[in-house]
């Protein structure tokens, strides 16, 4: 494994990529966002003379699930598109060369075949760090105080002291993959008396809330001074199964693994004999390697490890669905201008 090529989804260059020469007389950007007239007025501003087609359904707005159904006679006019198209969908939109997820990730879409060579794909990488960085947050407080033991024990009646708790305050926190969700996350425990430590692809490019920057190639140096370990890596060959067997072995057993990047970023035969032998004082998973998590792992039965359903990032918050339209609204503004966009992810 090649750790010190790691790099995170935050770690790429958010104000790459061009436009063109702003020439739009032919453009057809269909919006999928469950936008508000008012918005949909906004994005109608930021485009003078760019034809804009609005598709959302603002009725989505509030829930977890946002839709993409472009009509088939859009699909073949269309240059742009807001919003995450299915991909196998993608053959039909001869004409796009500009793509805008409202996710963070853009794994599917640049895939190997999903869309024509040229097509910039941009992303809403800068709206997640707040959801995702305060569930770790309470992820990381909740194993400490052993809250997860205590809720089962209420779930049994029982009256039982669990004995000794652990504190952020003076702790040795590890943040590995130090963009948007890192970042976020290391301001908040460091706000709570944590050192901050954060590993990223280039340990000379600082992050707000970490105290002292390393390279992956340090990693496992850095593993055993841990208090907390936390996880905010995408899915790549470099960053699978980046937690392994030999790496748990060099954690305190006081230690805590937070994980709410990618599953495959933890090796999960190495996680469940971890926690069996007691390697590490908790687990905290928001993502799994398979997801969902199947019925019959035994992780979750694990006393010590707690589990949500991928559920950190999503439109929990409305703040993140706020950040996620005024990503899209400021790369609107950049295509009609013919001005490099935000967010280029290809």
């Amino acid at each position: 494994m090649a750790a010190n090529n790691e790099v995170g989804v935050e770690d790429v260059t958010e104000t790459n990529g061009t436009t063109g020469d702003g020439n739009r007389g032919d453009a057809l950007i269909i919006n999928c966002l469950p936008l508000t007239d008012a918005e949909r007025r906004a994005f109608a501003a930021a485009a003078p003379g760019v034809r804009q087609e609005f598709v959302g359904n603002p009725i989505e707005r509030g829930t977890m699930i946002w839709k993409a159904h472009v009509p088939a006679e859009l699909k073949a006019k269309a240059t742009a598109v807001i919003g995450n198209i299915p991909p196998s969908d993608c053959r039909d939109y001869p004409r796009l060369a500009w793509l805008q997820t409202w996710s963070a990730g853009v794994d599917k879409y640049v895939a190997p075949g999903v869309l024509a060579d040229g097509v910039t794909v941009t992303n809403a990488t800068g709206a997640y760090g707040q959801t995702v960085g305060e569930h770790l947050f309470a992820m990381m407080w909740a194993l400490m105080r052993n809250l997860p033991d205590y809720a089962r024990q209420q779930g049994e009646r029982r009256w039982h002291d669990l004995g000794r708790a652990l504190s952020p305050a003076g702790a040795t926190v590890l943040v590995i993959g130090t963009g948007d969700i890192g970042s976020h996350f290391a301001r908040l425990v460091k706000a709570v008396g944590a050192h901050t430590v954060g590993i990223r692809r280039d340990a000379a490019k600082p992050a707000d809330g970490i105290d002292e920057m390393h390279g992956f190639d340090e990693l496992d140096a850095l593993l055993p001074e841990a208090d907390v370990v936390a996880l905010a890596v995408p899915a790549s060959p470099d960053t699978t199964h980046l937690i392994d067997a030999r790496r748990f072995s060099l954690l305190k057993s006081t230690a805590v693994l937070l994980n709410a990047g990618r599953g495959n970023a933890i090796d999960p035969i190495a996680l469940e004999r971890a926690l069996a032998e007691d390697q590490l004082h908790g687990v905290g998973l928001d993502v799994t390697e398979p997801e969902p998590l199947p019925a019959d792992s035994p992780l979750w039965d694990e006393p010590h490890c707690l589990i949500t359903p991928h559920v950190a990032g999503g439109n929990h918050l409305e703040a993140t669905e706020r950040r996620i339209i005024d990503i899209a609204l400021e790369n609107v503004r950049r295509y009609a201008a013919g001005e490099p966009f935000v967010n280029v992810r290809r």
